[in-house]
């Protein structure tokens, strides 16, 4: 069974200030999207979801989805804040998503086999998407959870105009993870990279591996997922910024042995759209692959 990939598309894109996985950045207009779309389909993978919310599912489909539909099949879910078990509601106040473990449950009915996940705005380059989908096709597509991250080097994924947020990670000599610390404001300075914890600047090796969001799932995560948020809503749910993220629903899982994680690392430069200034620099790293000969000037006609 080929696998599928969810595509996370409904963030509200409040840092960069605008729709920005619509966004052209590729020589002919092309999207972030496009261009993940373009290496997962030569990768191997047979499904699309897109993870959206109903207020940009015009615009969307428009501009992004009716791109693929004839090469690919095409399925939309979507992401809203009243989507919540029964017996639960959400806070009068309450405007930010639930995060992105609530958003890959949302693709639970389009879903029947291994997944790899991925963030709309990340620019993860082909050989990630050959790695996941290589250890996808090979992976139990039953309820046994053989789960899969590809981890980037942290330098190169850095943004030059403020800190970034990611998940540090930590694997044994096999290759599976044992440890994600969430770091939310990591920065370069001169040739070191630093954190903040509190008000305090602690250094971080430049070559550690970080989660980029990019996971390899069996449907198994679902059940996970469903318990967990049920969880997560009686602990947070009256608050008005908590979120459900993906990477601790892992940390929670590996640590509890209920799942592994195979860490697959990829070498190439990552690069997204964090900023509105990071999109320059987007732009002349796709004109430089394609110049390469890695895209073609047009990657749909």
């Amino acid at each position: 069974m080929k696998p599928s990939l969810v595509v996370l598309a409904a963030g509200m894109g409040s840092r960069y200030g605008g729709l920005k996985q619509i966004d052209p950045v590729g020589p002919s207009g092309e999207s972030i999207i496009d261009y993940s779309i373009f290496d997962a389909i030569r990768a191997g993978f047979g499904k699309i979801v897109f993870v959206i919310r109903r207020d940009i599912e015009t615009q969307f489909k428009n501009s992004i989805g009716s791109k693929f539909e004839k090469l690919i099949p095409v399925h939309y879910v979507y992401q809203e804040l009243d989507q919540v078990p029964d017996g639960f509601s959400v806070p009068d106040d309450r405007v930010k998503p639930w995060g992105t473990g609530h958003a890959i449950l949302m693709a639970k009915s389009m879903v029947n086999g291994p997944f790899a996940v991925i963030n709309s705005d990340d620019f993860y380059a082909k050989s990630a998407f050959e790695l996941i989908s290589d250890y996808l096709t090979k992976a139990n597509d039953g309820t046994y959870s053989d789960y899969s991250m590809v981890g980037f080097i942290l330098k190169n994924t850095l943004s030059k105009f403020g800190s970034v947020s990611r998940g540090v990670c930590c694997s044994d000599e096999k290759n599976n993870l044992i440890d994600v610390v969430e770091r939310t404001d990591i920065f370069g300075e001169g040739n070191d990279i630093y954190y903040k914890d509190g008000d305090t600047k602690v250094s971080i090796l430049e070559n550690e591996v970080v989660s980029m969001n990019m996971w390899g799932f069996t449907p198994s995560i679902f059940t996970y997922l469903e318990n967990m948020f049920k969880d997560f809503l009686l602990n947070h749910g009256c608050e008005l910024k908590s979120e459900f993220f993906i990477p601790f629903v892992v940390d929670e899982l590996i640590k509890s042995s209920k799942a592994k994680v195979h860490v697959l690392k990829s070498y190439d430069k990552w690069f997204g759209i964090t900023y509105k200034q990071d999109k320059e620099f987007v732009i002349n790293s796709i004109k430089k692959l394609v110049e390469a000969g890695d895209y073609p000037v047009r990657l749909y006609m």
